[in-house]
């Protein structure tokens, strides 16, 4: 898995999102912030997300997406529960997943940051398909990208978000980001 001087990561299915536009010149991608997300809320393997994130989440589809209309949102990346990885936003780009944020300081993490969307919810563990994904997704940004910090979107929105939530496992994401890069 490689990342390309577009941002465009292969083996990944992209499907353009237009919720994105341009980082400020000269702004270093240099976190990640990792998310969970599913709809609806707590159903995997349906098109809600990807709906979602192309702005085509038909209202009458589910009660809940009354609630979420008109939303403006994407993410760079979403990895479903059987690890495939689906791209909306070249990495270049900036993806809207972060909303309102801080991270050491630095509001706006939208700016300086990749979005990487797990199928998933606060209270459902992650598989291990999605792990290993996630695994060599990061790795492919490391590689291309002056990446220092990895954060949950509860960390960088803290009191309004909770994702990636308790089940997802830090210390085997970063244990296994660490074997790969010895």
């Amino acid at each position: 898995m490689r990342m390309d001087d577009d941002g465009m990561l292969s083996g990944a299915t992209f499907i353009p999102s237009p919720n994105c536009d341009e980082r400020p010149q000269g702004c270093a991608i240099d976190l990640v912030v990792i998310h969970n997300i599913s709809l609806p809320p707590g159903e995997f393997g349906g098109k809600g997300v990807i709906e979602l994130f192309t702005n085509t989440l038909a209202e009458s589809a589910h009660p809940y997406y009354k609630e979420i209309s008109g939303l403006k949102v994407s993410s760079h990346f979403f990895v479903n529960r059987e690890g495939k990885i689906f791209q909306f936003v070249p990495v270049g780009k900036r993806a809207w997943h972060a909303g309102v944020s801080i991270w050491r300081g630095r509001e706006k993490c939208n700016d300086f940051s990749v979005g990487i969307e797990l199928e998933g919810t606060d209270f459902t563990p992650f598989t291990t398909e999605q792990y290993d994904a996630l695994k060599a997704l990061t790795f492919a940004i490391f590689e291309k990208y002056p990446v220092c910090d990895i954060a949950g979107h509860s960390e960088i929105a803290p009191g309004r978000k909770t994702d990636p939530g308790p089940f997802f496992d830090w210390n085997r994401y970063r244990n296994a980001l660490k074997r790969l890069s010895s």
